[in-house]
């Protein structure tokens, strides 16, 4: 009873905090500018809601003290035996309560009619919320969760009913809200009224659905091209990355560590950037376009740009994801049962594609999925390279801000995009359900990795180091783009982008930042920072939630997961905007809602390969752990994480480098006081400076991997005490009789 009490007496304090010791209503300048507390408690944004209903006459937050008090007093006096069902009804009520009060009084009093015609008109409206509401939000959570594991749900496991009660409201919040709100603008008129002609039109419009290529040699609607490109990338992507798992793991690969350090270079730069330096390689006045024109005078063609293109720049952005998602799963197959199976007599090959190959399934499938998923929602590849090729995600863009602004067909294409994506996903489950890949158990597994069959060996290098060639001559054109005067035109070498950029003075005995890149790169930095350990605990709490817990709503809760990572970060800012630029909830502006947004349309990234890990650990760890009396929360850290070490590290360094180089939700939400450097880099190459923004890409690159380096050492490595060197292939030689003797005596 006394640990229940605890949870009773932490979830009222943060109610007490929130309604007496913070600001209620969202503050201009910003919560963490700390400058709210020279007026508090009496100012009219600083007050907390105690003084707000009493100096004010916001007489409406006089219900979420009486609750508060309610709760409180369940607390002292309830009976045991009603007292979790008196904690759920206050709970859910006070939340309840929190949501209408907000969408139903805004900045001018009543936003629905019903609220005058009920109570009168309002003297005194109310602003966004802020940290007081949001603390009373989550004590209310909390009584509603203390309040189900006192009736047992869950076993009684506090913790862990919290978290889901916790992931669902946030991703109600950050998800599903933003678009519901896009989606029912796309349906109304300007005066808000129901207008659904427009949103028929788009979907009945031949230029998404035509299939002209297939029977009348035209081109094919948008909808197909997005969906072929999305297919191929992902199949390509998959391919590619378990190649480079298998050589970095599985064979005696001379240069390892630069191998992995080179499947990350992709992801780490700014998705254009890419495009630029494949434009300078193969466009029409390209190095490569260019030496093979004058040897044999072939007129230059435009081939790059297209889907061709697109599919190219897509596979070296998406490879290393596929990568990162794997390495862990390849490393996780345990060499016990691949020696059981040459004990049994079957040959390298045999093992490899009956053995090793079924226990990869969750990792390919997860980067599979993430491959389509990632191109489905690319946008700065088809920009730059996609010429009249259009595919969903620009289409979306120009749909939104082009000449003519049109939200209904913006909604039906992220609808058909969002139905792929989701179907994509259905067939993945249905792939893997009713399986069991288990490899990392408690019991020991000194083995050694068998050599791969040597066809196979053959072929994975032969992927791997020509696509290494290629990557490296693709990051030399940038690296050099940002030392030469002018692409193309006046090569000549120079510092002077860097020092534009990035150039510094002392001045009374302090550095003063000169270089005109240094503010966006320091509020980059910032954000990425916040944002990515945000990202991998929230992914890999709800992997451990969705693989280890079975609670009511698991599969739809996991679709909704999806849907952030499956919408494009165009519609994603956009919904980001209509949905958090008015109250309940106002963040246009400022750094939370960047934070915001790049956790959750990162997050799955950190789920999915969360998944694919959890996958491969025996639920029997956490059950011996449970078992001893160890809380879910202790056995989360002691025993879970130290095994997710790979999966970590891919969520931080994901959610990382994604933070710096996202560009298409990015240009949507930046503010003159929060830039990024991606939404600075495109407002470089706009202005023609393309020198510059190669000079600023080339120093993101090296911070990233700076970064990425100490995400590395912090996190460790994951040790399932096995051997690191790969088993020789065995070689059959007949034995002597003295050693017959010997085995027999």
């Amino acid at each position: 009873m006394e640990h229940r009490n605890r949870r009773l007496d932490m979830a009222l304090g943060l109610g007490l905090a929130g309604f007496v010791l913070l600001p209620w209503y969202r503050i201009d300048e910003g919560f963490y500018a700390f400058r709210w507390p020279a007026q508090f408690p009496f100012g009219a944004e600083e007050a907390p809601a105690l003084v707000q209903m009493a100096a004010q006459g916001r007489w409406w937050l006089a219900v979420v003290a009486a609750l508060l008090l309610a709760a409180a007093a369940v607390r002292f006096a309830a009976p045991a035996v009603s007292r979790g069902r008196l904690l759920v009804a206050l709970g859910a009520a006070g939340m309840g309560f929190l949501v209408l009060q907000g969408f139903a009084i805004t900045f001018g009093g009543w936003s629905w009619n019903i609220g005058e015609a009920l109570f009168g008109p309002l003297a005194i409206g109310q602003p966004a919320m802020g940290a007081g509401a949001v603390l009373a939000g989550l004590a209310f959570l909390f009584l509603f969760s203390a309040g189900l594991a006192e009736q047992g749900v869950m076993k009684g496991d506090f913790f862990v009913i919290a978290a889901i009660a916790l992931l669902v409201a946030l991703v109600a919040v950050f998800v599903f809200y933003p678009v519901l709100s896009m989606f029912v603008g796309s349906v109304q008129d300007f005066d808000g009224s129901f207008e659904p002609s427009g949103f028929v039109r788009n979907m009945q419009d031949p230029a998404i659905w035509s299939l002209d290529c297939v029977i009348g040699g035209g081109r094919c609607g948008v909808a197909w091209r997005t969906l072929w490109l999305a297919l191929m990338t992902a199949t390509g992507s998959t391919v590619l990355g378990l190649a480079f798992a298998l050589v970095a793991t599985r064979t005696r690969f001379p240069f390892k560590k630069g191998l992995r350090l080179l499947t990350v270079l992709p992801i780490i730069t700014p998705p254009f950037v890419i495009g630029l330096a494949l434009i300078l390689l193969f466009g029409r006045a390209g190095v490569v376009t260019t030496f093979l024109s004058d040897l044999f005078g072939v007129e230059p063609g435009r081939w790059l740009y297209g889907l061709t293109g697109i599919w190219i720049a897509q596979m070296l952005s998406f490879t290393p994801i596929s990568f990162l998602v794997l390495i862990g799963v390849v490393e996780g197959v345990s060499p016990s049962m691949e020696e059981a199976s040459q004990t049994l007599r079957a040959d390298r090959w045999r093992t490899f594609w009956r053995v090793s190959l079924p226990l990869m399934k969750p990792g390919l499938a997860n980067a599979f999925l993430i491959g389509f998923i990632e191109s489905m929602a690319d946008f700065g590849n088809p920009l730059v390279l996609g010429g009249s090729h259009g595919v969903l995600s620009t289409e979306i863009f120009f749909a939104v801000v082009g000449a003519q602004t049109d939200p209904s067909r913006a909604a039906v294409l992220a609808i058909i995009l969002l139905c792929f994506t989701l179907s994509a996903f259905l067939a993945q489950r249905l792939w893997l359900t009713g399986r069991n890949f288990a490899t990392v158990t408690g019991k020991g597994d000194g083995g050694v990795h068998p050599a791969l069959p040597r066809p196979l060996a053959i072929g994975v290098n032969a992927l791997v180091i020509p696509w290494t060639a290629f990557t490296l001559v693709v990051y030399g054109m940038i690296l050099v783009g940002g030392f030469v005067n002018t692409w193309g035109l006046d090569n000549s070498l120079t510092f002077a982008h860097f020092e534009r950029a990035f150039s510094f003075a002392f001045r009374d005995g302090s550095i003063a930042w000169t270089g005109v890149a240094w503010d966006s790169f320091w509020t980059t930095m910032m954000i990425a920072l916040v944002a990515a350990p945000l990202t991998a605990a929230v992914g890999l709490m709800t992997a451990y939630l969705i693989v280890r817990q079975r609670f009511v709503g698991r599969n739809v809760f996991e679709f909704a997961l999806m849907m952030s990572f499956a919408i494009p970060g165009t519609v994603i800012g956009i919904s980001y905007i209509m949905a958090f630029n008015l109250p309940p909830l106002e963040m246009t502006g400022t750094a939370l809602i960047l934070i915001a947004c790049f956790v959750f349309r990162n997050m799955p990234v950190g789920v999915r390969g969360g998944v694919a890990a959890m996958t491969q650990i025996d639920a029997s760890l956490d059950e011996a752990s449970l078992t001893l009396r160890a809380s879910s929360w202790r056995t989360i850290r002691h025993v879970v994480l130290p095994l997710l070490r790979p999966a970590i590290v891919a969520a931080l360094v994901y959610s990382f480098v994604r933070a710096i180089t996202s560009i298409s939700a990015v240009v949507f939400l930046v503010s003159a006081k929060y830039n990024m450097a991606t939404a600075y880099i495109v407002g470089l190459v706009e202005n023609g400076e393309y020198g510059v923004a190669i000079a600023y890409s080339s120093m993101l690159i090296v911070v990233m991997l700076v970064v990425i380096a100490g995400f590395q050492l912090a996190v460790g490595e994951r040790r399932l005490r096995r051997e690191t060197r790969i088993a020789a292939p065995a070689v059959a030689r007949p034995m002597s009789a003295e050693t017959i003797k010997e085995k027999i005596a």
